[in-house]
């Protein structure tokens, strides 16, 4: 199959008109390569906008460039069969990433509380755990001002730059549908796995592995989103509410050492301690339920039914 998915462009046939996503790879371009160096080219532009912004939030700002690092991982290892760079440019971002970690934890736990009373709050007298909110205020402000975050955030913005002035020569060496193929079905395969593993044990680190991994099968099916496939679209849409839950799920974990720690008094501890079990408990039969419709295709089939509905779309476009 020639450079893109098809090679119907050089047939003549008329391209369909859609509204461009950065983060998909599109019918359009010439080859998958070209899809690939734009799509990472824009996140990590992104990424140092964020970085860099004068006067920006940053807490926010962290947020989006890890969330970005994400994301290019996740279009990296859509390419890893193909893609030679892979193992060099995979931990390069990793690595970034980890400069600023520890404060996006942070923020998560603020989050976590917020959702549990969210939810539960109109049956509590939510005073009784507000040392435990101003706690983890009061630690998310201190890494805040630390005086090395803007040292981190300038240590991971110069990572990043080093990959993008890379990025220009990346190269793959299959092209059309064999180029995603092994990634495609390596990352939908560990996370089928990973889903069993979990169930098994309801270990918290395996949960998390699981969520790891349905955020990168997340991440391919919104890359292939340009296909308007509506089984791979409703695909997309239910990786992504499961990895928001199973998000959620290692939220209330690492929640859990923060609560045995803070100066509530034992009755407020061991209701919140309660409504925490209850909401895993509650948080993983949705994700089992979800995560069962998703992947109960094996693999090879999964992988036959998306070269099916991308190579049909590109074949029009």
């Amino acid at each position: 199959m020639p450079r893109g998915f098809s090679a119907a462009r050089e047939r003549g046939i008329p391209s369909r008109r859609y509204a461009a996503m950065s983060y998909t790879l599109k019918a359009s371009e010439p080859d998958l390569a070209q899809g690939l160096r734009r799509v990472a080219a824009d996140q990590l532009d992104r990424a140092l906008a964020s970085l860099g912004a004068e006067g920006a939030d940053p807490h926010e700002a962290v947020h989006d460039a890890r969330k970005r690092c994400k994301k290019l991982r996740g279009l990296l290892r859509l390419f890893r069969g193909a893609l030679p760079d892979y193992d060099t440019e995979n931990a390069a971002l990793r690595d970034a990433a980890r400069h600023l970690s520890d404060l996006r934890d942070k923020t998560a736990m603020i989050e976590c509380y917020d959702r549990l009373m969210d939810r539960y709050g109109e049956t509590l007298n939510r005073s009784a755990f507000g040392p435990l909110r101003a706690g983890m205020t009061r630690d998310r402000n201190a890494a805040t001002e630390a005086g090395d975050l803007s040292d981190r955030m300038t240590a991971m913005a110069e990572a990043l730059r080093l990959v993008r002035g890379r990025v220009d020569g990346w190269e793959l060496t299959d092209e059309g549908f064999p180029a995603i193929r092994k990634g495609l079905l390596k990352t939908y395969g560990r996370a089928r796995d990973a889903m069993a593993e979990a169930q098994a044990t309801r270990d918290p680190e395996l949960m998390h592995e699981w969520r790891k991994r349905v955020k990168y099968h997340w991440y391919h099916m919104r890359l292939l989103s340009d296909a308007q496939s509506e089984p791979l679209a409703a695909r997309e849409t239910a990786a992504d509410q499961l990895s928001d839950l199973l998000g959620e799920h290692h939220d209330l974990v690492e929640l859990a050492p923060r609560l045995e720690a803070a100066p509530l008094g034992d009755t407020p501890t061991r209701v919140l301690r309660g409504i925490a079990r209850e909401e895993m408990a509650r948080l993983e039969e949705e994700v089992f339920a979800i995560g069962h419709s998703l992947f109960a295709r094996k693999p090879k089939k999964f992988g036959k039914d998306v070269e099916e509905a991308v190579t049909t779309w590109y074949a029009a476009a």
